[in-house]
């Protein structure tokens, strides 16, 4: 696990210790830091990671980068911890599209 203090490549993402198949790693992006957590089994580790540096819960949402995608497909927002009642996402995708973004936007800050 890691969180990200410099950009990588799309072809980094490969040298993951975490990278299923497809290929893909599991990433949680935080859209009030700007911060992108990759490369464990479960989102759920790197929200607690990023958790433990201080960042809020409700800012943080799971995603799923498929790195041999095109643009288009890279960006995969599918995760357990985004099922948020309380934040109006009752599923497992992000249902806001500002928030769908923000999450792009900071991914693409990372990730080149």
């Amino acid at each position: 696990m890691k969180i990200l203090d410099e950009n990588i490549n799309k072809s980094d993402l490969d040298n993951c210790d975490c990278v299923f198949e497809g290929p893909m790693v599991k990433g949680v992006v935080d859209v009030a830091t700007d911060t992108l957590a990759i490369d464990s089994e479960l989102h759920a580790d790197l929200e607690k990671l990023l958790l433990e540096q201080g960042h809020k819960q409700q800012n943080l949402w799971g995603i799923n980068l498929w790195y041999e995608d095109d643009d288009e497909d890279f960006v995969e927002f599918d995760s357990l911890i985004n099922i948020r009642p309380q934040q109006n996402n009752p599923g497992r995708d992000v249902s806001d599209e500002d928030i769908q973004n923000k999450i792009i936007e900071v991914v693409n800050r990372w990730v080149n």
